[in-house]
């Protein structure tokens, strides 16, 4: 029997929504997708206004529902902003708990707990776990290992790159979904989700960067050795282009928003220069001409300024000596043409691209491939990284049962004693 996931970005300029379908054959394939404006129903990733929000939110669930086919009561959503943090931290147990130090076969419960210690930390009033994200474990002060589970030891150590956000944010997340009629089956940090849905094995392992660029914020995250090490935001986006263009010009944001996407570039790269902008009638202000070259003039400054924002958190903070993967961008802000030959500038390397989503099918009618583009990476990303869990779950599962012989160790522990005996 298929299974339904739906994956939903409640982002500040947008509300973007996936629905995905696994099948019999453990085949995902997008069914559904859609794409509205938010209502101005967020501020930096943040809903401050639930009214608006839950609005855009039904309208985009209940277009990419019919797109799909399918009724939809629960979605997983994403989150991020300056008000989630990451942090690196460490705990171990012993694997005997009755204090003998014997050496005995390393149990999901013993996995479990050494995660839990090393989560055991204060946190503030307002602040929750989001993820628990394990980086290594040391067995008996051997590191080294990405899965513990039926080796021998004494001690379980890990490493954990823990995840927080505002519980205030979460509840109001949660609150809005509520009055839409929605429930929600899990929060993910959606630069995390984007990382599963553009970046592949080779990249996460060498050392890769992914960038959001949002309307009001930027997001990043460093990930080395398959797990991240290092997240951030800074509190420049697409909007403050919008806001220089308008300024510069003299004109209302909302046509200066117009402009910027029908036409903005952040890197002339052929003959753009030589290309005419109308800038349309305004009231009693005549229209005007400009050229993509002049736009480029206001908006380059900018989209340099949030890179160079970025690198700088990146290089000073996150430990990263060397990047052996690629520079990933995403979000709303990576469609601009010329973002890719800026931030090859910025940052002194080729290995840039654009995290476009892999191929799960064409959708009905002229939607076609709307998903696969870098703006719709969170939504997908949440089908992608919940099809991924659920696939390591029935792994583990399935190890299990190999290394008990499809019986429990207790069992297995009973049959030899009695085979001895």
């Amino acid at each position: 029997m298929s299974r339904i996931i739906v994956g939903l970005e409640i982002g500040t300029s947008c509300i973007r929504c996936v629905i995905g379908q696994i099948g019999e054959d453990e085949h995902l394939q997008i069914i559904g997708a859609a794409k509205r404006p938010s209502n101005k129903g967020l501020q930096k990733g943040v809903i401050v206004n639930i009214s608006a929000a839950m609005t855009a939110i039904k309208e985009t669930v209940d277009e990419a529902s019919v797109m799909a086919g399918v009724d939809v009561h629960s979605v997983y959503v994403a989150i991020g902003g300056a008000h989630v943090e990451g942090r690196c931290t460490s705990g171990g147990i012993p694997v005997d708990t009755t204090n003998r130090n014997r050496r005995l076969e390393i149990s999901n419960e013993t996995k479990k707990h050494a995660i839990d210690s090393a989560c055991a930390i204060a946190l503030p009033m307002d602040k929750q776990i989001l993820h628990a994200i394990t980086q290594e474990y040391k067995i008996d002060d051997i590191s080294g290992y990405k899965e513990p589970l039926g080796n021998l030891g004494v001690r379980l150590d890990v490493s954990v790159f823990m995840v927080t956000a505002s519980k205030t944010a979460c509840a109001t997340i949660g609150e809005c979904l509520s009055r839409a009629g929605l429930g929600i089956d899990g929060i993910y940090l959606k630069t995390l989700a984007e990382a599963e849905a553009t970046l592949n094995t080779e990249e996460m392992e060498l050392g890769s960067i992914l960038i959001d660029i949002g309307a009001d914020s930027t997001d990043a995250m460093v990930i080395y050795n398959g797990s991240p090490i290092y997240i951030t935001s800074v509190p420049v986006g697409g909007n403050l282009v919008t806001s220089d263009i308008a300024q510069v010009k003299g004109i209302p944001r909302a046509v200066a928003e117009e402009i910027k996407v029908q036409y903005g570039c952040c890197w002339i790269e052929g003959n753009e220069d030589e290309e005419e902008v109308i800038i349309r009638e305004i009231g009693s202000r005549p229209a005007e001409l400009t050229t993509r070259y002049d736009l480029c003039a206001i908006i380059q400054p900018r989209m340099m300024e949030l890179m160079r924002m970025v690198r700088h958190e990146i290089v000073k903070h996150s430990g990263l000596k060397e990047l052996s993967g690629s520079i990933v961008v995403t979000g709303g802000g990576s469609l601009m043409p010329g973002v890719r030959t800026l931030t090859q500038n910025v940052w002194g390397t080729e290995s840039v691209r654009l995290g476009e989503c892999a191929d799960y099918g064409r959708l009905p009618g002229d939607a076609g491939f709307m998903y696969r583009k870098a703006d719709f990476a969170t939504a997908v990303g949440l089908v992608v990284s919940v099809k991924n869990s659920e696939n390591k779950v029935k792994k583990s599962a399935n190890s299990k049962r190999e290394r008990t012989g499809g019986v429990s160790l207790g069992d297995k522990i009973k049959e030899i004693w009695q085979k001895f005996f």
